[in-house]
């Protein structure tokens, strides 16, 4: 990974959980770039921000949040792991983020709505947002086979039907995938992220092959912000979830720790597979 041309002070860095956070940290202090990592509470893990300079902030607390950042001397931002939706309620919004809220429409607003409108935000404020890609170098997913397993005709006719699936799911702005079974949908992802569906999914699977965990990039998706992503920890689930492979839109969908991914998928005997999306 390169640091950002004409890039200067320390990139920070809002944190929610999984591995990504971490990932773009370390490619960050790779390239000598200094980091100022946001920890949003309930959501980023300590070892995120283990080494590295950081303050923990409530999702709720926006005044708070955007002082630290401009105390710190950031300009340049990246929004990196996920974030359960709270409600209004259990978000305790703070004046600045109830400002945010009147105005956007909260419970008007889907996960990508959101996220696009939170990206708007921090633009009108001055900072510079970045997508995560910008700072991995190769973590976009190719077309084609990832490892040594592929899909055979009945698990590409399930990878077609998810598809198609996902897509109207994201035009909803609901989730970003759907698992299916011998053309059966066990469930589709709403607020409990990839990891809960390939959890609540592993109970509901048949007798017979085992299902795909399709996802795709929703319709005019705010990129810099929620792009769907997989890495070891996906393929981990779906293995001890009894589904025989991943498809994933290619050129929008991050992996994290590819050689990793690739690596336990091949000793499950699961395929990971980039589709070209229409």
């Amino acid at each position: 990974m390169a640091a950002e041309p004409g890039a200067s002070g320390p990139l920070g860095v809002i944190a929610g959980g999984g591995g990504l956070p971490r990932r773009v940290i370390d490619g960050c202090r790779a390239a000598g770039r200094e980091v100022f990592v946001l920890a949003l509470e309930g959501a980023a893990e300590p070892a995120t921000v283990a080494g590295v300079p950081h303050a923990w902030c409530r999702l709720g607390a926006a005044a708070t949040g955007l002082d630290l950042l401009r105390a710190h001397g950031v300009g340049e931002l990246v929004l990196a792991g996920g974030v359960a939706r709270p409600s209004l309620a259990m978000l305790r919004p703070d004046w600045r983020a109830a400002k945010f809220f009147a105005r956007v429409g909260y419970r008007a607003l889907g996960d990508d709505g959101l996220l696009s409108a939170v990206v708007k935000e921090l633009e009108r404020e001055g900072f510079r947002v970045l997508g995560p890609d910008r700072l991995l170098g190769e973590a976009d997913m190719p077309e084609g086979p990832l490892g040594a397993v592929a899909p055979d005709d009945d698990a590409h006719a399930d990878i077609v039907r998810g598809f198609a699936l996902a897509r109207a799911l994201g035009a909803l702005d609901i989730g970003q995938a759907v698992i299916v079974q011998q053309g059966l949908v066990l469930g589709v992802e709403a607020i409990e992220g990839t990891d809960g569906l390939l959890r609540r999914c592993a109970g509901l699977r048949r007798g017979g092959p085992g299902g795909v965990l399709v996802k795709a990039a929703k319709p005019g998706q705010e990129t810099r912000a929620d792009r769907p992503t997989i890495g070891p920890q996906t393929v981990l689930l779906a293995a001890e979830s009894g589904l025989r492979g991943i498809a994933a839109e290619a050129g929008a969908t991050l992996v994290i720790d590819r050689a990793e991914a690739v690596r336990r998928a091949d000793a499950a005997g699961l395929f990971v597979i980039g589709i070209r999306g229409e």
